[in-house]
Protein backbone atom coordinates (compact mmCIF):
# COMPACT_ATOMS: atom_id res chain seq x y z
CA UNK A 1 0.00 0.00 0.00
CA UNK A 2 1.30 3.64 -0.16
CA UNK A 3 1.90 5.82 2.30
CA UNK A 4 -1.21 7.51 2.63
CA UNK A 5 -2.85 4.10 2.57
CA UNK A 6 -0.91 2.96 5.42
CA UNK A 7 -1.69 6.18 7.45
CA UNK A 8 -5.53 5.64 7.11
CA UNK A 9 -5.65 1.88 7.32
CA UNK A 10 -7.39 0.80 10.98
CA UNK A 11 -6.43 -2.20 12.54
CA UNK A 12 -7.82 -5.54 11.69
CA UNK A 13 -10.76 -6.37 13.90
CA UNK A 14 -10.36 -9.68 15.91
CA UNK A 15 -11.76 -13.13 15.30
CA UNK A 16 -15.14 -13.89 14.50
CA UNK A 17 -17.33 -11.94 12.39
CA UNK A 18 -16.64 -7.75 12.48
CA UNK A 19 -18.38 -5.95 15.56
CA UNK A 20 -19.07 -2.75 16.73
CA UNK A 21 -18.24 -0.97 19.86
CA UNK A 22 -17.72 2.73 20.93
CA UNK A 23 -20.23 3.61 18.21
CA UNK A 24 -18.20 2.09 15.39
CA UNK A 25 -18.06 -1.18 13.23
CA UNK A 26 -15.05 -2.70 11.25
CA UNK A 27 -15.56 -3.01 7.66
CA UNK A 28 -15.70 -5.52 5.54
CA UNK A 29 -18.37 -7.05 6.75
CA UNK A 30 -18.20 -10.67 5.53
CA UNK A 31 -14.15 -10.76 5.44
CA UNK A 32 -12.83 -13.11 2.93
CA UNK A 33 -13.89 -14.32 -0.61
CA UNK A 34 -17.11 -13.25 -0.49
CA UNK A 35 -17.94 -11.04 -3.51
CA UNK A 36 -20.83 -9.72 -4.98
CA UNK A 37 -23.20 -9.40 -2.29
CA UNK A 38 -26.94 -8.93 -3.27
CA UNK A 39 -29.28 -8.57 0.16
CA UNK A 40 -32.84 -8.24 1.27
CA UNK A 41 -34.72 -8.17 4.00
CA UNK A 42 -37.50 -9.73 5.10
CA UNK A 43 -39.02 -8.60 8.44
CA UNK A 44 -36.31 -7.58 11.04
CA UNK A 45 -33.67 -10.30 9.10
CA UNK A 46 -31.43 -9.41 6.47
CA UNK A 47 -30.37 -12.17 4.01
CA UNK A 48 -27.48 -11.90 1.48
CA UNK A 49 -25.98 -14.49 -0.97
CA UNK A 50 -22.32 -14.29 -2.75
CA UNK A 51 -20.42 -15.61 -5.69
CA UNK A 52 -18.84 -18.94 -5.12
CA UNK A 53 -17.21 -19.30 -8.72
CA UNK A 54 -15.55 -23.26 -8.86
CA UNK A 55 -16.38 -23.83 -5.48
CA UNK A 56 -19.20 -26.20 -3.98
CA UNK A 57 -21.28 -26.20 -2.41
CA UNK A 58 -22.15 -23.06 -4.29
CA UNK A 59 -23.52 -19.61 -3.35
CA UNK A 60 -22.88 -18.87 0.37
CA UNK A 61 -25.94 -17.77 2.32
CA UNK A 62 -25.90 -15.22 5.22
CA UNK A 63 -28.44 -13.96 7.88
CA UNK A 64 -27.85 -10.65 10.38
CA UNK A 65 -30.43 -9.02 12.00
CA UNK A 66 -28.28 -5.96 12.38
CA UNK A 67 -26.32 -5.27 8.98
CA UNK A 68 -22.94 -5.56 10.43
CA UNK A 69 -23.00 -9.25 12.26
CA UNK A 70 -23.42 -12.05 9.56
CA UNK A 71 -23.89 -15.96 10.34
CA UNK A 72 -23.84 -17.85 7.73
CA UNK A 73 -26.46 -20.56 7.29
CA UNK A 74 -26.09 -22.64 4.59
CA UNK A 75 -25.04 -23.23 1.07
CA UNK A 76 -27.72 -22.47 -1.65
CA UNK A 77 -26.70 -24.98 -4.08
CA UNK A 78 -25.76 -28.08 -2.42
CA UNK A 79 -26.81 -30.48 -4.18
CA UNK A 80 -24.81 -31.99 -7.59
CA UNK A 81 -28.01 -31.70 -9.71
CA UNK A 82 -28.30 -28.21 -8.94
CA UNK A 83 -24.56 -27.54 -9.74
CA UNK A 84 -22.31 -28.65 -11.95
CA UNK A 85 -18.61 -28.29 -12.02
CA UNK A 86 -16.92 -30.21 -14.38
CA UNK A 87 -13.20 -30.59 -14.30
CA UNK A 88 -12.73 -29.11 -17.90
CA UNK A 89 -14.27 -25.68 -16.26
CA UNK A 90 -11.47 -23.29 -15.38
CA UNK A 91 -10.95 -21.69 -12.00
CA UNK A 92 -12.74 -18.50 -11.78
CA UNK A 93 -15.59 -19.99 -13.84
CA UNK A 94 -18.74 -21.66 -12.22
CA UNK A 95 -21.31 -19.24 -10.57
CA UNK A 96 -21.56 -15.84 -11.17
CA UNK A 97 -23.09 -12.94 -9.21
CA UNK A 98 -26.37 -13.67 -7.80
CA UNK A 99 -29.23 -12.01 -7.09
CA UNK A 100 -31.48 -12.93 -3.80
CA UNK A 101 -34.96 -11.70 -3.44
CA UNK A 102 -38.07 -12.08 -1.29
CA UNK A 103 -41.24 -12.30 -3.29
CA UNK A 104 -44.84 -13.46 -2.40
CA UNK A 105 -43.91 -15.53 0.97
CA UNK A 106 -40.69 -17.22 -0.96
CA UNK A 107 -36.85 -16.70 -1.63
CA UNK A 108 -35.89 -16.47 -5.11
CA UNK A 109 -32.50 -17.13 -6.44
CA UNK A 110 -30.95 -15.97 -10.05
CA UNK A 111 -27.71 -17.10 -11.03
CA UNK A 112 -25.51 -17.93 -13.99
CA UNK A 113 -23.30 -21.11 -13.69
CA UNK A 114 -20.47 -19.93 -16.67
CA UNK A 115 -19.67 -24.13 -17.18
CA UNK A 116 -20.70 -25.91 -19.81
CA UNK A 117 -24.23 -26.08 -20.57
CA UNK A 118 -25.13 -24.83 -17.53
CA UNK A 119 -26.65 -20.89 -17.86
CA UNK A 120 -29.01 -18.67 -15.91
CA UNK A 121 -31.25 -20.40 -13.09
CA UNK A 122 -33.78 -20.01 -10.68
CA UNK A 123 -34.07 -21.23 -7.27
CA UNK A 124 -36.67 -21.24 -5.09
CA UNK A 125 -37.00 -21.57 -1.28
CA UNK A 126 -39.26 -21.02 1.91
CA UNK A 127 -36.28 -20.92 4.36
CA UNK A 128 -33.09 -19.17 3.20
CA UNK A 129 -31.31 -21.80 4.99
CA UNK A 130 -32.38 -24.34 2.46
CA UNK A 131 -33.21 -26.61 1.54
CA UNK A 132 -33.65 -24.92 -2.05
CA UNK A 133 -35.21 -26.01 -4.91
CA UNK A 134 -33.89 -27.73 -8.25
CA UNK A 135 -32.71 -25.56 -10.57
CA UNK A 136 -35.73 -23.71 -13.44
CA UNK A 137 -32.97 -22.96 -16.47
CA UNK A 138 -33.26 -20.14 -18.22
CA UNK A 139 -32.05 -20.89 -21.53
CA UNK A 140 -33.02 -18.01 -23.48
CA UNK A 141 -31.34 -15.29 -21.01
CA UNK A 142 -27.78 -14.50 -21.76
CA UNK A 143 -24.95 -13.13 -19.75
CA UNK A 144 -24.23 -13.06 -16.34
CA UNK A 145 -25.06 -11.23 -13.21
CA UNK A 146 -28.59 -12.08 -13.67
CA UNK A 147 -31.30 -9.72 -11.12
CA UNK A 148 -34.99 -10.10 -10.93
CA UNK A 149 -37.81 -7.77 -10.24
CA UNK A 150 -41.45 -7.60 -9.71
CA UNK A 151 -43.48 -5.01 -10.81
CA UNK A 152 -47.72 -4.24 -9.60
CA UNK A 153 -48.93 -5.86 -12.08
CA UNK A 154 -46.93 -8.93 -11.21
CA UNK A 155 -44.50 -8.88 -14.27
CA UNK A 156 -41.22 -10.57 -13.53
CA UNK A 157 -38.32 -8.67 -14.71
CA UNK A 158 -34.35 -10.11 -15.74
CA UNK A 159 -32.04 -7.58 -15.88
CA UNK A 160 -28.41 -8.93 -16.93
CA UNK A 161 -24.79 -7.26 -17.48
CA UNK A 162 -24.72 -5.43 -20.86
CA UNK A 163 -27.11 -4.29 -19.97
CA UNK A 164 -29.86 -6.40 -20.98
CA UNK A 165 -33.60 -6.96 -19.93
CA UNK A 166 -36.46 -9.38 -20.93
CA UNK A 167 -39.63 -10.10 -18.84
CA UNK A 168 -39.56 -14.27 -18.19
CA UNK A 169 -41.77 -16.54 -16.36
CA UNK A 170 -39.64 -17.64 -13.15
CA UNK A 171 -41.85 -20.59 -12.78
CA UNK A 172 -41.03 -22.41 -15.96
CA UNK A 173 -37.75 -20.37 -17.43
CA UNK A 174 -39.83 -19.17 -20.21
CA UNK A 175 -39.07 -15.91 -21.63
CA UNK A 176 -41.85 -13.06 -22.67
CA UNK A 177 -40.69 -10.98 -25.40
CA UNK A 178 -37.56 -10.30 -27.21
CA UNK A 179 -34.70 -8.86 -24.90
CA UNK A 180 -33.46 -5.53 -25.47
CA UNK A 181 -30.52 -3.17 -24.22
CA UNK A 182 -31.39 -0.36 -22.13
CA UNK A 183 -29.49 1.95 -20.44
CA UNK A 184 -25.79 1.05 -19.76
CA UNK A 185 -23.69 3.49 -17.83
CA UNK A 186 -21.55 5.90 -19.09
CA UNK A 187 -20.67 6.25 -23.04
CA UNK A 188 -17.48 3.80 -23.42
CA UNK A 189 -17.48 2.63 -19.97
CA UNK A 190 -16.15 -0.80 -19.49
CA UNK A 191 -17.79 -3.84 -18.29
CA UNK A 192 -21.49 -2.22 -16.91
CA UNK A 193 -22.79 -5.19 -14.70
CA UNK A 194 -24.11 -6.17 -11.58
CA UNK A 195 -27.86 -4.81 -12.52
CA UNK A 196 -30.77 -4.56 -9.91
CA UNK A 197 -33.49 -2.98 -10.42
CA UNK A 198 -35.96 -1.43 -7.85
CA UNK A 199 -39.43 0.45 -7.59
CA UNK A 200 -38.77 3.06 -4.74
CA UNK A 201 -41.53 5.49 -4.56
CA UNK A 202 -43.11 6.21 -7.90
CA UNK A 203 -39.87 5.87 -9.93
CA UNK A 204 -38.06 2.98 -10.42
CA UNK A 205 -34.11 2.62 -10.18
CA UNK A 206 -31.72 0.52 -12.48
CA UNK A 207 -28.48 0.70 -10.12
CA UNK A 208 -25.24 -1.03 -11.81
CA UNK A 209 -21.75 -1.37 -11.48
CA UNK A 210 -19.14 -0.01 -14.50
CA UNK A 211 -15.35 0.04 -15.02
CA UNK A 212 -14.44 -3.39 -14.13
CA UNK A 213 -14.04 -5.03 -11.19
CA UNK A 214 -10.61 -4.16 -10.78
CA UNK A 215 -9.47 -0.57 -9.48
CA UNK A 216 -11.75 1.48 -12.36
CA UNK A 217 -14.83 -0.24 -10.80
CA UNK A 218 -17.93 2.67 -10.02
CA UNK A 219 -21.88 2.13 -9.06
CA UNK A 220 -24.00 4.28 -11.06
CA UNK A 221 -27.82 4.77 -11.35
CA UNK A 222 -30.83 6.52 -13.54
CA UNK A 223 -34.73 6.11 -12.91
CA UNK A 224 -37.47 5.95 -15.13
CA UNK A 225 -41.18 5.45 -14.93
CA UNK A 226 -41.34 1.77 -15.77
CA UNK A 227 -39.11 -1.18 -15.12
CA UNK A 228 -37.99 -0.81 -18.86
CA UNK A 229 -37.63 3.02 -18.66
CA UNK A 230 -36.73 4.98 -20.34
CA UNK A 231 -34.23 5.78 -17.46
CA UNK A 232 -32.31 9.18 -16.68
CA UNK A 233 -28.93 8.61 -15.34
CA UNK A 234 -27.96 10.49 -12.26
CA UNK A 235 -26.24 13.47 -12.91
CA UNK A 236 -23.70 12.64 -9.77
CA UNK A 237 -22.89 8.98 -11.40
CA UNK A 238 -21.05 7.37 -10.61
CA UNK A 239 -22.40 7.24 -7.12
CA UNK A 240 -19.59 5.47 -5.82
CA UNK A 241 -16.10 4.91 -7.09
CA UNK A 242 -12.44 4.79 -5.34
CA UNK A 243 -10.76 4.71 -8.78
CA UNK A 244 -7.82 7.19 -8.14
CA UNK A 245 -7.48 7.82 -4.72
CA UNK A 246 -5.01 6.28 -1.51
CA UNK A 247 -8.02 4.36 0.00
CA UNK A 248 -6.98 1.53 1.94
CA UNK A 249 -10.18 -0.61 0.35
CA UNK A 250 -10.22 -0.58 -3.58
CA UNK A 251 -12.18 -2.13 -6.54
CA UNK A 252 -15.42 -0.92 -4.72
CA UNK A 253 -18.56 -1.01 -6.71
CA UNK A 254 -21.21 -4.35 -7.54
CA UNK A 255 -23.71 -3.27 -4.98
CA UNK A 256 -27.13 -3.78 -3.69
CA UNK A 257 -29.49 -1.21 -2.03
CA UNK A 258 -31.83 -2.17 1.15
CA UNK A 259 -33.66 -0.90 3.68
CA UNK A 260 -33.75 -1.26 7.00
CA UNK A 261 -36.99 -1.06 8.86
CA UNK A 262 -36.81 2.37 10.71
CA UNK A 263 -36.79 3.50 6.63
CA UNK A 264 -32.97 4.19 6.87
CA UNK A 265 -31.35 2.90 3.41
CA UNK A 266 -28.04 0.82 3.76
CA UNK A 267 -25.50 -0.80 0.86
CA UNK A 268 -23.56 -3.67 0.26
CA UNK A 269 -21.03 -3.62 -2.20
CA UNK A 270 -17.70 -5.72 -3.16
CA UNK A 271 -14.63 -4.34 -2.46
CA UNK A 272 -10.44 -5.53 -1.87
CA UNK A 273 -7.79 -4.60 0.49
CA UNK A 274 -4.45 -4.39 -1.36
CA UNK A 275 -1.05 -5.24 0.49
CA UNK A 276 2.20 -4.16 0.02
CA UNK A 277 4.13 -2.03 -2.66
CA UNK A 278 3.36 -1.38 -5.54
CA UNK A 279 0.69 -1.99 -7.51
CA UNK A 280 -0.49 -3.69 -4.70
CA UNK A 281 -1.58 -6.84 -3.70
CA UNK A 282 -5.05 -8.45 -2.50
CA UNK A 283 -5.08 -11.63 -1.39
CA UNK A 284 -8.24 -12.42 0.17
CA UNK A 285 -10.28 -12.47 -2.38
CA UNK A 286 -13.05 -9.55 -3.05
CA UNK A 287 -15.17 -9.07 0.36
CA UNK A 288 -18.48 -7.24 1.11
CA UNK A 289 -18.71 -4.01 3.03
CA UNK A 290 -21.54 -1.93 4.53
CA UNK A 291 -22.05 1.62 3.53
CA UNK A 292 -24.97 4.18 4.60
CA UNK A 293 -26.91 5.76 2.18
CA UNK A 294 -29.17 9.07 2.38
CA UNK A 295 -31.62 10.25 -0.34
CA UNK A 296 -31.00 14.08 -1.83
CA UNK A 297 -33.31 15.46 -4.59
CA UNK A 298 -34.86 11.68 -5.34
CA UNK A 299 -30.97 10.33 -5.87
CA UNK A 300 -28.97 8.31 -3.40
CA UNK A 301 -26.02 9.22 -2.16
CA UNK A 302 -23.19 6.84 -0.45
CA UNK A 303 -21.55 7.16 2.45
CA UNK A 304 -17.87 6.84 3.40
CA UNK A 305 -16.45 3.16 2.85
CA UNK A 306 -13.72 3.27 5.43
CA UNK A 307 -12.44 0.49 7.82
CA UNK A 308 -13.98 2.09 10.69
CA UNK A 309 -17.57 3.44 10.22
CA UNK A 310 -20.30 4.85 12.58
CA UNK A 311 -22.61 2.51 13.50
CA UNK A 312 -26.15 1.57 12.80
CA UNK A 313 -28.80 3.79 14.89
CA UNK A 314 -29.61 0.13 16.84
CA UNK A 315 -28.58 -1.73 19.13
CA UNK A 316 -25.59 -4.57 17.82
CA UNK A 317 -27.30 -8.01 17.63
CA UNK A 318 -23.78 -10.44 17.67
CA UNK A 319 -23.84 -13.94 16.15
CA UNK A 320 -21.79 -16.67 17.95
CA UNK A 321 -18.12 -16.54 16.64
CA UNK A 322 -17.10 -19.71 14.71
CA UNK A 323 -15.50 -21.83 16.50
CA UNK A 324 -11.11 -22.11 15.99
CA UNK A 325 -11.46 -26.06 15.88
CA UNK A 326 -13.09 -28.30 13.51
CA UNK A 327 -13.07 -31.62 14.97
CA UNK A 328 -14.88 -33.26 12.33
CA UNK A 329 -17.62 -35.12 14.77
CA UNK A 330 -20.57 -34.44 12.79
CA UNK A 331 -21.84 -36.67 10.15
CA UNK A 332 -21.93 -33.42 7.75
CA UNK A 333 -19.19 -30.69 6.94
CA UNK A 334 -20.00 -27.43 8.08
CA UNK A 335 -21.22 -24.82 5.42
CA UNK A 336 -17.65 -22.79 5.70
CA UNK A 337 -16.29 -26.18 4.13
CA UNK A 338 -16.07 -25.68 -0.02
CA UNK A 339 -14.14 -28.37 -2.24
CA UNK A 340 -12.70 -27.74 -5.90
CA UNK A 341 -15.61 -28.20 -8.64
CA UNK A 342 -17.34 -31.50 -6.96
CA UNK A 343 -17.35 -33.16 -3.52
CA UNK A 344 -18.39 -36.87 -4.24
CA UNK A 345 -19.63 -38.67 -1.30
CA UNK A 346 -16.75 -41.97 -2.18
CA UNK A 347 -13.76 -38.91 -1.65
CA UNK A 348 -14.24 -37.94 2.30
CA UNK A 349 -16.47 -39.52 5.18
CA UNK A 350 -16.22 -37.92 8.94
CA UNK A 351 -17.06 -41.68 9.76
CA UNK A 352 -14.72 -44.00 8.20
CA UNK A 353 -12.65 -43.34 11.34
CA UNK A 354 -15.06 -41.57 13.80
CA UNK A 355 -13.55 -38.04 14.82
CA UNK A 356 -11.66 -37.70 11.77
CA UNK A 357 -11.65 -36.24 8.20
CA UNK A 358 -11.07 -39.13 5.85
CA UNK A 359 -10.02 -38.28 2.22
CA UNK A 360 -9.83 -40.23 -0.77
CA UNK A 361 -7.48 -39.25 -3.43
CA UNK A 362 -8.82 -38.10 -6.73
CA UNK A 363 -6.27 -35.81 -8.72
CA UNK A 364 -2.69 -36.29 -8.11
CA UNK A 365 -1.77 -32.90 -6.37
CA UNK A 366 -3.55 -29.11 -6.41
CA UNK A 367 -2.44 -28.75 -9.61
CA UNK A 368 -5.41 -31.09 -10.87
CA UNK A 369 -9.00 -29.49 -11.43
CA UNK A 370 -10.73 -32.84 -9.40
CA UNK A 371 -8.46 -32.96 -6.33
CA UNK A 372 -9.94 -34.14 -2.92
CA UNK A 373 -9.79 -31.14 -1.25
CA UNK A 374 -11.81 -29.57 1.74
CA UNK A 375 -10.80 -26.15 3.03
CA UNK A 376 -12.39 -22.68 4.11
CA UNK A 377 -11.90 -18.85 2.65
CA UNK A 378 -9.23 -17.22 4.64
CA UNK A 379 -10.35 -14.26 5.94
CA UNK A 380 -8.08 -12.57 8.25
CA UNK A 381 -4.87 -10.49 6.66
CA UNK A 382 -2.98 -12.27 9.09
CA UNK A 383 -3.81 -16.20 10.73
CA UNK A 384 -2.45 -19.48 12.03
CA UNK A 385 -3.81 -22.67 10.47
CA UNK A 386 -2.96 -26.07 11.76
CA UNK A 387 -3.99 -29.66 11.38
CA UNK A 388 -3.58 -32.79 12.32
CA UNK A 389 -2.66 -35.02 9.53
CA UNK A 390 -2.23 -39.14 10.06
CA UNK A 391 -0.50 -40.42 6.48
CA UNK A 392 -0.55 -44.09 7.02
CA UNK A 393 -2.33 -44.74 3.94
CA UNK A 394 -1.47 -42.33 1.28
CA UNK A 395 0.18 -39.09 1.01
CA UNK A 396 -1.58 -35.56 1.85
CA UNK A 397 -1.37 -32.13 3.97
CA UNK A 398 -2.28 -28.68 4.32
CA UNK A 399 -2.86 -26.38 1.39
CA UNK A 400 -3.14 -22.25 0.82
CA UNK A 401 -4.49 -22.00 -2.85
CA UNK A 402 -5.82 -19.58 -5.21
CA UNK A 403 -6.09 -22.06 -8.00
CA UNK A 404 -4.44 -25.10 -9.77
CA UNK A 405 -1.59 -22.75 -10.93
CA UNK A 406 -0.94 -21.03 -7.45
CA UNK A 407 -0.70 -22.71 -4.29
CA UNK A 408 1.40 -23.70 -1.57
CA UNK A 409 1.38 -26.98 0.50
CA UNK A 410 3.34 -28.74 3.09
CA UNK A 411 2.44 -32.36 2.58
CA UNK A 412 3.00 -35.62 4.56
CA UNK A 413 3.79 -38.97 3.29
CA UNK A 414 6.43 -41.59 2.96
CA UNK A 415 8.25 -40.72 5.51
CA UNK A 416 9.02 -37.35 5.02
CA UNK A 417 7.53 -33.76 4.81
CA UNK A 418 8.23 -31.50 2.05
CA UNK A 419 6.72 -27.57 1.19
CA UNK A 420 5.69 -27.27 -2.56
CA UNK A 421 4.83 -23.97 -4.66
CA UNK A 422 3.34 -24.05 -7.42
CA UNK A 423 4.19 -20.16 -9.39
CA UNK A 424 2.58 -20.69 -12.71
CA UNK A 425 4.72 -22.90 -14.69
CA UNK A 426 6.96 -23.16 -11.83
CA UNK A 427 6.81 -25.98 -9.00
CA UNK A 428 9.73 -26.28 -7.20
CA UNK A 429 9.97 -28.56 -3.72
CA UNK A 430 11.20 -25.57 -1.68
CA UNK A 431 11.90 -27.80 1.40
CA UNK A 432 11.66 -31.44 2.30
CA UNK A 433 12.26 -33.12 5.94
CA UNK A 434 12.10 -36.67 7.34
CA UNK A 435 9.29 -37.72 10.01
CA UNK A 436 8.74 -40.50 12.20
CA UNK A 437 5.29 -42.94 11.10
CA UNK A 438 2.22 -41.54 12.44
CA UNK A 439 0.52 -37.89 12.62
CA UNK A 440 1.87 -34.91 11.98
CA UNK A 441 0.85 -31.84 13.14
CA UNK A 442 1.08 -29.11 10.15
CA UNK A 443 0.99 -25.58 10.56
CA UNK A 444 0.73 -22.31 8.52
CA UNK A 445 1.10 -18.68 9.10
CA UNK A 446 0.16 -15.74 7.31
CA UNK A 447 1.73 -12.89 8.59
CA UNK A 448 0.71 -9.59 6.67
CA UNK A 449 3.66 -6.41 6.13
CA UNK A 450 3.04 -4.62 8.58
CA UNK A 451 1.75 -0.95 8.50
CA UNK A 452 5.15 1.94 8.60
CA UNK A 453 6.91 -0.74 6.81
CA UNK A 454 6.20 -0.06 3.42
CA UNK A 455 8.67 -0.15 0.27
CA UNK A 456 7.96 -0.30 -3.25
CA UNK A 457 8.42 -3.79 -4.09
CA UNK A 458 7.43 -5.18 -0.53
CA UNK A 459 5.15 -8.27 -0.39
CA UNK A 460 1.76 -8.09 1.12
CA UNK A 461 2.37 -11.16 3.80
CA UNK A 462 4.47 -14.01 3.99
CA UNK A 463 3.43 -17.40 4.43
CA UNK A 464 5.94 -19.52 6.99
CA UNK A 465 5.14 -23.53 6.73
CA UNK A 466 6.16 -26.03 9.01
CA UNK A 467 5.50 -28.54 11.47
CA UNK A 468 4.49 -28.01 15.37
CA UNK A 469 5.76 -30.60 17.47
CA UNK A 470 3.86 -31.41 20.88
CA UNK A 471 5.71 -29.68 23.16
CA UNK A 472 4.22 -26.56 21.01
CA UNK A 473 8.08 -25.63 18.86
CA UNK A 474 7.11 -24.53 15.81
CA UNK A 475 9.99 -25.76 13.12
CA UNK A 476 9.63 -23.92 9.94
CA UNK A 477 10.46 -25.18 6.66
CA UNK A 478 10.21 -22.23 4.44
CA UNK A 479 8.86 -18.84 3.84
CA UNK A 480 7.13 -17.46 0.79
CA UNK A 481 6.52 -14.45 -0.84
CA UNK A 482 2.35 -13.85 -0.27
CA UNK A 483 2.06 -11.96 -3.98
CA UNK A 484 1.98 -14.87 -5.79
CA UNK A 485 -1.17 -16.19 -4.01
CA UNK A 486 -3.62 -12.92 -5.41
CA UNK A 487 -5.22 -11.94 -7.74
CA UNK A 488 -2.70 -9.49 -9.38
CA UNK A 489 -0.86 -12.42 -9.88
CA UNK A 490 -2.96 -14.86 -10.44
CA UNK A 491 -6.12 -13.39 -12.57
CA UNK A 492 -9.01 -14.46 -11.64
CA UNK A 493 -12.18 -13.25 -9.56
CA UNK A 494 -11.45 -15.36 -6.13
CA UNK A 495 -9.35 -15.57 -2.81
CA UNK A 496 -7.53 -17.81 -0.94
CA UNK A 497 -8.88 -21.06 0.35
CA UNK A 498 -7.06 -22.89 2.97
CA UNK A 499 -7.48 -27.00 3.53
CA UNK A 500 -6.46 -30.19 3.74
CA UNK A 501 -6.09 -32.47 0.53
CA UNK A 502 -5.02 -36.35 -0.18
CA UNK A 503 -2.35 -36.43 -2.94
CA UNK A 504 -2.57 -40.34 -2.94
CA UNK A 505 -4.36 -43.25 -1.11
CA UNK A 506 -6.35 -42.65 2.06
CA UNK A 507 -5.35 -39.56 4.41
CA UNK A 508 -6.89 -38.83 7.54
CA UNK A 509 -8.00 -35.58 9.01
CA UNK A 510 -8.19 -35.59 12.79
CA UNK A 511 -8.73 -31.59 13.20
CA UNK A 512 -8.52 -28.42 11.57
CA UNK A 513 -7.37 -24.89 13.66
CA UNK A 514 -8.00 -21.64 12.28
CA UNK A 515 -7.08 -18.32 14.30
CA UNK A 516 -6.44 -14.73 13.76
CA UNK A 517 -3.55 -13.49 14.81
CA UNK A 518 -2.49 -9.47 14.82
CA UNK A 519 -0.13 -7.62 13.66
CA UNK A 520 2.66 -9.18 15.95
CA UNK A 521 1.85 -12.45 15.47
CA UNK A 522 -0.28 -13.17 18.31
CA UNK A 523 -3.46 -14.70 18.17
CA UNK A 524 -6.48 -12.79 19.16
CA UNK A 525 -9.18 -14.25 21.04
CA UNK A 526 -12.43 -14.36 19.62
Amino acid sequence: MSIAQQETAAPEPGAGPPHWAGGVFHNPVIPGMHPDPSICRVGEDYFLACSSFEYFPGVPIFRSRDLVHWEQIGNALDRPSQLSLPPQMPSSGGVYAPTLRHHDGRFWLIVTNVAPDAGTMVFTATDAAGPWSEPVRLPDVAGIDPDLAWDENGDCWCTTAGIHQVRVDPHTGRTLGPPRRTWSGAPGAQAPEAPHLYRIGDLWYLLIAEGGTERGHAVSIARGPAPDGPFEPCPANPILTHRGTHRPIQNTGHADLVQAPDGSWWMALLGVRPGGGTPGWHVLGRETYLAPVTWVDGWPVIGDVSPVMPAPPWPPRPVPAPPVRDDFVDARLGPRWVSVRSRPAGCWSTAARPGWLTLHARGASLDEPDVTFVGRRQQHLSCRVRTLVDPAEGVGGLAVRLDERHHYDIEVGDGRVRVVARLGSVHPTVATRPVAPGPVQLRVDVVASPPGSWHPCEEPDVLRLGIQHPDGTFDQLAELDGRYLSTEVAGGFTGRVIGVYAASGTVHVDWFDYEPLDVAGTILAP
